[in-house]
């Protein structure tokens, strides 16, 4: 039942080079810094030669089954694999009954490696609860779902929550670099050279998954023909067949990234929604942060927007916190209607062009001070100041509006324009100033 027994070397070059490339020791594991640095937990409990139950959770490809590998050539004792989309309630009783014999043998507990636990209903979790008390089981779980939503309380307080990001560029680079360099797990033994702008591209296009990487690589490898000289160069072509994907030119930190982000909100700005759709989605395709985006939406709701649709800010908002709520892809949903309303809603910068006159002004002329009657008069002694006095409470007054002086000049920053609803606001403040209608 042990998924992680060695394979005989001649037949080691049939199984995946994902597999392959699996990390046999903690110096070959790649990202988790967090985890599995210096002092920090999975590698202190690596190290001691101890495991306590864990709950591994992060996206597929990130070190999950390479971690529970490692447990199971670090440690001493039984270690039993099971996958919970194929196992059911007579696989664990069978694993339980063995457990307990190598208990009473041998005073060790089994290790248990569950992958896709989530796939577990509540009956076959509960099933590990008394096995996990008496210390017959270790539990270690994987699972790409949050496990406070998949699993139940129960077990989570038995067991510790690891949580692992998905991999980063830096981390890809360097599995990249030892599968083209391992001449006994990896592909050493052949003369293959990817070019940068293949390399890029399968580094992107994995998106933080090791294994998507190293099957896009193993795919490449076996379908490029060498050359006269026997040298297999892996191009841009060979790395976009091998990925199905095609190769986007975007630097997510240099030119591409601020002219396509710049694109985006000017098509907005531009009440062009398919342009900035085509946009939103070339960010989208070349692995673009959405949280970067969505916070651009924001700002154009309250910037380009503005009151001209009072309704377009809280859209936005609500956009940003439904991507964080349920992450990609279905994160780019409610991105692209924020990005089509804000698109197709009236325009207006008045509120923004008006804060940047006040700001002007502040820093151009001489400060203001706060006229006598405005000032706070809930204090002992701000009587005898003057504060508060002469203060007219708008509310006591027809349509709660009162005339009086609020900052001295009387400027105008805001001058409402007449589109959509802000029209509606213009009217209403010069309603508000004609004389004829200051009646108390």
């Amino acid at each position: 039942m042990d998924l992680f027994d060695s394979v005989p070397e001649e037949k080691d070059a049939v199984r995946p080079l994902a597999i392959r490339m699996s990390p046999k020791t903690l110096e070959e594991y790649v990202g988790q810094e967090h985890l599995v640095g210096p002092g920090k937990l999975l590698r202190r409990l690596l190290e001691s030669g101890k495991i306590v139950s864990l709950i591994l959770y992060g996206p597929p490809g990130t070190g999950k089954t390479g971690f529970a590998r490692l447990v199971a050539r670090k440690l001493q004792g039984r270690f039993v694999a099971l996958n919970a989309v194929t196992s059911g309630l007579a696989e664990l009783r069978s694993v339980f009954n063995e457990a307990i014999e190598n208990k009473k043998l041998y005073q060790k507990a089994t290790i248990l490696f569950l992958d896709e636990i989530h796939h577990f209903n509540k009956s076959q979790q509960d099933a590990l609860l008394p096995h996990l008390e008496q210390g017959v089981i270790i539990l270690v779980g994987a699972t790409t779902q949050n496990p406070f939503f998949a699993l139940n309380s129960a077990l989570l307080s038995r067991s510790r929550v690891c949580e692992l990001k998905p991999l980063q560029e830096k981390h890809l680079s360097i599995i990249l670099d030892r599968a083209l360099a391992d001449p006994e797990r990896g592909l050493g033994k052949q003369k293959i050279e990817v070019t940068p702008e293949a390399r890029l591209h399968l580094i992107q296009s994995a998106s933080g998954d090791g294994r998507v990487l190293l099957n896009a690589l193993e795919v490449a490898a076996l379908t490029t023909p060498p050359d006269a000289q026997g040298l297999i160069k892996i191009d841009l072509e060979a790395a976009q067949e091998s990925v199905q994907r095609k190769f986007i030119q975007y630097d997510a930190s240099g030119d591409q990234h601020y002219d396509t982000i710049s694109a985006f909100i000017k098509s907005i700005r531009g009440s062009d929604p398919d342009a900035a759709l085509y946009w939103l989605a070339k960010m989208l395709y070349a692995g673009e942060d959405p949280r970067f985006i969505a916070r651009r939406l924001v700002i154009s709701a309250a910037e380009d927007v503005g009151n001209a649709d009072p309704n377009a800010l809280p859209l936005a908002v609500a956009a940003q916190q439904a991507l964080e709520f349920i992450g990609l892809p279905e994160g780019r949903i409610p991105l692209a209607q924020a990005t089509v309303y804000l698109a197709s809603a009236p325009k207006s910068n008045a509120s923004y062009m008006g804060l940047e006159k006040a700001t002007e002004a502040i820093q151009q002329e001489n400060t203001k001070e706060v006229p006598t009657h405005l000032k706070d008069a809930h204090y002992a002694g701000a009587k005898q100041l003057g504060h508060g006095q002469g203060y007219q409470y708008a509310h006591d007054f027809k349509d709660h509006y009162v005339k009086q002086v609020y900052v001295e000049g009387g400027q105008q920053f805001y001058k409402p324009t007449e589109m959509g609803y802000e029209a509606k606001i213009k009217n209403w403040l010069e309603h508000l100033k004609r004389p004829d209608e200051k009646k108390s």
